[in-house]
């Protein structure tokens, strides 16, 4: 009865070991093997047709990739925070693949609630003496070989000086 015991046990320590290694490669062989984190930069952004009171943007992402082996993704999902309060989100389902060493430009929609700009508009004038708005922008590109790669910029947007109109 111990020997059936041991050969279980042990069969059952190999088995957790293989799904380990399994789980590991499949979420992502660049964290395996040192690979760098891809790099997000919004690349533009462009006002489209928006409902009711909320406004609509499609944010474009240059997306790069230091490393020896493509990203692929089969969905965008982004978070924007201005002075560290949520400000606008969006979700894409476009599907690529950025290139090894290479870049790519992704869309993102980019939805603002009417309440979420009604409260940065009041952030904003308190901004206006340092002129600095900081921003954090929180992303994921789902799916693919790799698995989810998610990814963070952040930074300060500078207000126009007093002397020009907000566009």
């Amino acid at each position: 009865m111990s020997f059936f015991r041991a050969l279980l046990s042990g069969r059952s320590v190999r088995l957790a070991t293989f799904l380990a290694i399994v789980a590991l490669t499949l979420h992502g062989c660049a964290g395996l093997f040192g690979g760098d984190p891809v790099r997000v930069n919004v690349a533009g952004i462009e006002p489209i047709d928006s409902q009711g009171l909320e406004m609509r943007f499609n944010v474009k992402l240059r997306v790069q990739n230091p490393n020896d082996s493509a990203v692929s993704f089969n969905g965008v999902s982004l978070d924007l925070e201005l002075n560290g309060k949520p400000f606008a989100s969006g979700v894409s389902d476009q599907v690529g693949t950025v290139p090894r060493y290479g870049e790519t430009v992704v869309n993102v929609p980019l939805t603002v609630p009417a309440f979420a700009a009604v409260r940065q508009a009041f952030a904003f004038a308190g901004a206006t003496q340092s002129g600095q708005i900081p921003y954090i922008l929180r992303g994921k590109l789902a799916g693919g070989l790799t698995g989810t790669t998610r990814f963070v910029d952040q930074g300060s947007l500078s207000l126009p000086s007093a002397g020009m109109a907000l566009p």
